[in-house]
């Protein structure tokens, strides 16, 4: 069976980290066939020689292998690079779950509550509650130059707009679709794929929402869900192009 280098090194580094004491060739081997890797002892060394003259691992006379800072980064490296393929993965089965038009008609609905919520926050929202949605607005933008997820930002600000609005029944509406868990996730995901920006689309809401303009801000909340409808199409059109899908 092959395995990728990246897991091989990875699950090699893991389980250093996680030894009290120097590994060995004949420990990483064992190791590495529990997890179904099955590599030969010379092989072992020679991935854990590798290992130490990249500075990831330092060895210890006859003892065996420890893991060095720079191993230590490394592997917390390898560690993110696997939440987030893993995390990839699933949202690939959760969108081709899902289907193109479900996700279309969820953003028509929210266009239509989201577009009047908007409007009203603008005529409504505290001084307090600007702040707070700016507070959102500058962790999302951190978040996004750090390549850090921004589903939970993008739930808290359109949460915050609901709030600012002051009406119940469309709060209660919006709740229903907020209730479809996977959904900012997933309009995430499909963005970062067709390098649409979502930051951008919150920034101009919120300023118009900031000037108390309720035209700007309905137009502006349209826009955005417009924005995120036309990245729901392209990302089916590149991604599943000649497929067959379920629509």
């Amino acid at each position: 069976m092959v395995h990728r280098k990246e897991e091989v090194i990875f699950s090699i580094l893991k389980m250093i980290a996680e030894n009290p004491g120097p590994v060995g060739s004949g420990y990483v081997r064992e190791n590495l066939r529990l997890k179904g890797i099955d590599l030969s002892e010379a092989t072992c060394g020679r991935i854990l020689r590798q290992l130490d003259t990249e500075g990831y691992t330092e060895k210890i006379g006859f003892k065996g292998r420890i893991l060095t800072s720079f191993g230590l980064q490394k592997l917390k490296e390898l560690e993110s690079e696997q939440k987030i393929n893993a995390y990839s993965n699933e949202l690939k089965k959760v969108i081709k779950a899902t289907g193109r038009q479900e996700l279309l008609d969820i953003l028509v609905a929210r266009k239509a509550i989201e577009s009047q919520m908007a409007k009203l926050a603008a005529k409504n929202v505290t001084s307090k509650e600007l702040k707070e949605m700016k507070e959102v607005l500058e962790v999302q933008k951190k978040h996004v130059e750090e390549g850090i997820s921004i589903a939970e930002e993008d739930v808290k600000f359109h949460k915050l707009i609901a709030q600012a609005a002051r009406n119940r029944v469309l709060d209660a509406a919006l709740d229903l679709i907020r209730q479809y868990g996977q959904l900012s996730p997933i309009l995430e995901y499909i963005r970062l794929q067709v390098k649409g920006k979502m930051l951008s689309d919150h920034n101009k809401i919120y300023e118009a929402i900031e000037k108390r303009d309720e035209k700007a801000a309905e137009a502006a909340m349209i826009e955005h869900i417009e924005n995120l409808m036309k990245d729901v199409e392209k990302y089916w059109d590149e991604l599943y192009s000649g497929q067959e899908v379920k629509r």
